[in-house]
This record gives structure tokens, C-alpha cells and sequence, in this order.
């Protein structure tokens, strides 16, 4: 509950007391073209950003792997577009901090291992009723994973059991 009192109470007060001081600084007019500018290259960032996101994730996927950090930098994309496209100046120096290359595949990892910790951890209080177990196709021993198709025939009516016909 405190953290949501911050986001919507006091994060908006310190907007306004930021942009009424840079205001008085710069001007009105040009603290206003600040702010649109800053929307237009936060916008922007945030395109170009998630097109390679989204080229990363494809690539571990015709892998064979989950694009677990990918889907995270994705959705920190768009957090980020929110906060970039929101009047203010701190919301935009948030924002652009997981635009980055290099600062949003740390926090991603981080929250990575959260959520990993979080899902063990509710596992482990009987949280989950069933366990699910992902292994990769590569990863099979013995390589016994065959792809195909398969018709039912019942050709005989004193055989009940079904016939697989290749």
C-alpha cells in the first residue's frame, strides 16, 4: 500500500515542483518543448529498443530456449514508454535508465531471480498443486522425441484395437 501511495501522491508533487523550477529557469515555452521533445526520443529509443528485443527472443526461440529475459526487457520497455511519455522530468530519467542497453538486461536479470525465488519459494509452501517440468529437445538423452503424424484405422471388426498405419 506505501508503494502505491508514492507512485500516485508523491511522485506527481515532485513532477510539478520539477517542472515549476525548471520553468523558472529556462521558460515556460521551452521547458514545454523539453517535455514534448522528450517524448518524441523516448518513443523513439523505446521502438528501436524493442525491435531488438523482439529479434533476441525470436533467435533463443528457434534455439530451442525460453526468451524469459527477453519477455522481462520487454515489458520493462514498456514501462518505460509509459514513463517516457509522461509530462516530467523524472519520470523521463526512469524511463530512459531501462531503455538502456546496458542497464536493462541487469534489472532484468535481477528480477529474474526474483521471480525464480518467488516461484521456489511458493512451491515449497504448497503454493503450486501440480509441478511442471520443461526440458529442451536437445537436452533428451537419447534423442527419442519423433515428430509426426498418425491416422486411426479400424479395418477388422473383430479387432477392437485401433491400427497405426504410417
Amino acid at each position: 500500500m506505501g508503494k502505491l501511495f508514492l507512485l500516485f501522491a508523491i511522485m506527481p508533487i515532485i513532477e510539478i515542483a520539477v517542472l515549476i523550477e525548471v520553468g523558472e529557469q529556462i521558460g515556460g515555452w521551452n521547458t514545454v518543448g523539453l517535455v514534448i521533445l522528450s517524448a518524441i526520443v523516448g518513443a523513439y529509443l523505446v521502438r528501436q529498443q524493442g525491435m531488438m528485443t523482439a529479434l533476441q527472443a525470436r533467435q533463443k526461440m528457434q534455439l530451442g530456449q525460453l526468451p524469459g529475459q527477453e519477455m522481462v526487457e520487454g515489458l520493462m520497455l514498456v514501462v518505460a514508454g509509459v514513463l517516457l511519455v509522461t509530462p516530467g522530468f523524472v519520470t523521463d530519467i526512469f524511463g530512459l535508465a531501462l531503455t538502456l542497453p546496458m542497464i536493462r538486461p541487469t534489472i532484468a536479470k535481477a528480477v529474474l531471480k526474483h521471480m525464480q525465488v518467488h516461484v521456489v519459494n511458493q512451491a515449497q509452501n504448497g503454493g503450486f498443486s501440480a509441478h511442471y517440468h520443461y526440458q529442451r529437445r536437445d537436452q533428451h538423452q537419447n534423442n527419442d522425441v519423433f515428430e509426426g503424424d498418425y491416422e486411426v484405422k479400424s479395418e477388422d471388426k473383430d479387432d477392437d484395437r485401433p491400427r497405426l498405419d504410417r
